[in-house]
Formats: C-alpha cells, sequence, structure tokens
C-alpha cells in the first residue's frame, strides 16, 4: 500500500474546507431540482437536513460545531426559499439533536459510520423533528389555523423523513469517506 504524501497544515486545512464548501454547495444545488422518481406527494428530500446529519455524526464534532453548521445550512436555505418561517432553526435543532443523542447513548460510531441503517434512521427521524419545528414556526406566525398546519405536517413530515432517509446513505458515505481521507491526511 502506497503511503500518502506529506502535506503542510495549511494544506489539510485548505483540504479539509474545500472537500466541506464544495459537499455544502452540490447540497444547495440540488436542492431545488427535482429530478424524475424523487418526489412523493410534491416534497423532494431535505439534502441539507441530510448534510447536517452526517456533519454531525463524525466523530469528535461539537454541540457548537453541529449548531453553527446548521445555523450557516440553514440561512443558505433561506436565501434560496421563503426566510419566513427560517430554515436555521430546524436545521440547528437537528445538529445539536445529532451530536447529543449520539453523545448520550454511546454508541459506538463505526457502527454508525459503516452501516446504512442507523444513518436512515436518524436521517428519518430528524427530518420529523426539523418539519415540526418548522409546523411551530407556522404556529407562532399565526397566519394559518392549527388544523391545516397538522394536516399539512402530517403530510410534509412523513413524505420528507422517508425521501431524506432513503436519499442519506448516497450523500453520508462518499462524504464520509473524504472525511476519513482528509483525517488521514492530516495525522500523516
Amino acid at each position: 500500500m502506497k503511503s500518502l504524501p506529506r502535506m503542510s497544515s495549511r494544506s489539510r486545512q485548505f483540504l479539509n474546507f474545500a472537500v466541506t464548501f464544495v459537499s455544502v454547495m452540490l447540497c444547495v444545488l440540488i436542492l431545488p431540482t427535482r429530478f424524475p422518481g424523487m418526489e412523493l406527494l410534491g416534497i423532494s428530500p431535505n439534502w441539507l437536513l441530510i448534510w447536517v446529519v452526517a456533519w454531525s455524526i463524525k466523530r469528535k464534532r461539537t454541540v457548537w460545531g453541529a449548531a453553527s453548521m446548521g445555523l450557516v445550512l440553514g440561512f443558505l436555505q433561506d436565501a434560496m426559499t421563503a426566510p419566513h418561517p427560517t430554515h436555521a432553526v430546524s436545521l440547528v435543532t437537528v445538529g445539536v439533536l445529532t451530536v447529543v443523542l449520539l453523545k448520550s447513548w454511546s454508541i459506538p460510531a463505526d457502527i454508525v459510520e459503516r452501516d446504512p441503517i442507523p444513518i436512515a434512521l436518524i436521517v428519518f427521524g430528524m427530518a420529523v423533528v426539523a418539519e415540526t419545528v418548522m409546523g411551530l414556526q407556522f404556529l407562532a406566525m399565526g397566519d394559518r389555523a392549527l388544523l391545516e398546519i397538522w394536516s399539512d405536517h402530517q403530510r410534509v413530515a412523513l413524505c420528507s423523513a422517508i425521501l431524506s432517509s432513503l436519499w442519506a446513505p448516497v450523500i453520508y458515505f462518499p462524504l464520509n469517506r473524504l472525511w476519513e481521507m482528509t483525517r488521514k491526511l492530516e495525522k500523516s
């Protein structure tokens, strides 16, 4: 097996930043696209939610790191869609909950990082949480009736959770592989 080339600290930091930035931009670019077969009742996967969960699952991620990534990605999503209600609150909640739950449950990172089932289940649950936070924001805005919000919430939360959990391994595993490669380069 070949040994990895030596890189300077700046090069490793730039590579880590580049992987993160390019993966976020790809998720942002595919957010508004509707490929055939990727919609369920007009709902598509929440690509940025998948990315935040993938970011938060990695070892040594802090609550503040997950919250800040959720905030940035939420504002990016708000810039592409309607800013009211904000997506930042739901993505911050998802990032923080993912880190806290993984640390409090003491789940071995190797199990989560290698198997697509835990990834899909975590994304499913977090998609429901994110859509619930969005529904609560609609309720707080007061411009829609509770019954209308509840009926929309059921449809949107279930469709988003199903699609996002099905597509989560497609985003997570290449990202995980790239982050592992940059981590190995940082160690060398």
